[in-house]
């Protein structure tokens, strides 16, 4: 009887097992496709999820930095803005800063666009200070989830001065109802000597996001930070573990949230932007102070960004930032 009731149970395991891997594979199946498509002669590298154009990365030659551009909305839209003005050096979601290695001038990666040739206000390449994408490390796609990787070096002098090594990973997971979520990692290598980060109190957050006019206070966007404090005023240079920027008044409200993965160096404060800027800052001892990182060292930073339907609460932005802080999402 007891030899009866141990393979019974064990039957009992093996079924519950293996009905949970099928509802996992199930699930897999259903969810949609996540497919790259790469133009290297354009430097442009699609994001595709269910067919459609979720964000592009972009990586010509003659960028100034790479960065992703356009991020969609879940209906579609693009929500970000590659140049503007009186800002001509943003774009739409990017990650730079102003260093200086060790006897060398310092070189604003930040304000690499003005490093170009030609009319100041108007610069064009080649960009004398650039970031540069020098290959794909992975691109792993499949259904519901995603992943690449990128490696960057960030060089100075028309290249002849390297200065800092990156690499940088991107995680996709495609949500219900056009809704998609990145995972960002950036790490920063000091490999070819001591490098001092020399950013200013006011202009620098890591990563940086720029939404466009439709998404903006301009176009009914309002900004909510985790603390529940809205708007530039409330949420700028205030600590928060994210900050979301949706246009809830819309008929088709959709917006765009980013987190700061706790792994981060806690607590820190944030940029934000009424006109459609934001971005975590680093730790106090760190934002807008100079630090070196010595040679050999690393220096990493995690960002999520949710894109989503509805506005901050109908997004579940708390809700999915913890998901994410758990390793859930």
């Amino acid at each position: 009887m007891k030899t009866t009731l141990l393979r019974i149970s064990a039957l009992a395991a093996a079924l519950s097992v293996c009905a949970t891997t099928t509802l996992l594979h199930a699930a897999e199946a259903t969810s949609p496709a996540i497919e790259f498509k790469q133009d290297e002669a354009q430097g442009r590298m699609q994001v595709l999820i269910g067919g459609r154009e979720a964000l592009a990365y972009v990586f010509g030659k003659d960028v100034d930095l790479p960065h992703f551009y356009p991020v969609r909305s879940p209906s579609g839209k693009s929500m970000t803005v590659e140049q503007t003005e009186p800002y001509p050096h943003h774009r739409s979601l990017w990650f730079a800063d102003t260093v200086q290695l060790a006897g060398q001038r310092q070189a604003s990666f930040y304000n690499a666009l003005y490093s170009g040739t030609g009319d100041k206000k108007n610069p064009e390449p080649p960009f004398r200070d650039h970031i540069r994408q020098v290959a794909f490390t992975e691109q792993t796609a499949g259904n519901g989830q995603a992943k690449l990787g990128f490696k960057l070096i960030w060089e100075m002098d028309d290249g002849k001065t390297p200065v800092l090594d990156e690499a940088r990973t991107l995680r996709i997971v495609a949500l219900s109802g056009g809704e998609y979520f990145l995972d960002l990692t950036f790490t920063l290598q000091a490999s070819y000597g001591d490098v001092e980060f020399k950013s200013d109190a006011v202009h620098y957050a890591w990563p940086f996001i720029r939404l466009n006019n439709d998404f903006n206070d301009k176009g009914g966007g309002v900004l909510v930070n985790s603390e529940g404090a809205t708007g530039q005023t409330n949420t700028n240079m205030k600590v928060a573990k994210w900050v979301d920027f949706s246009r809830a008044t819309a008929n088709d409200p959709e917006g765009l949230a980013m987190f700061s993965h706790p792994s981060n160096e806690q607590p820190h404060a944030w940029l934000t932007r009424d006109y459609g800027c934001l971005g975590p800052r680093r730790r106090d001892a760190k934002s807008g102070k100079p630090f070196t990182l010595k040679q050999g060292e690393t220096f990493s930073t995690r960002a999520g960004v949710l894109v989503h339907k509805g506005d901050v609460k109908s997004g579940r932005v708390a809700e999915r930032f913890q998901d994410y802080a758990e390793g859930k999402l």
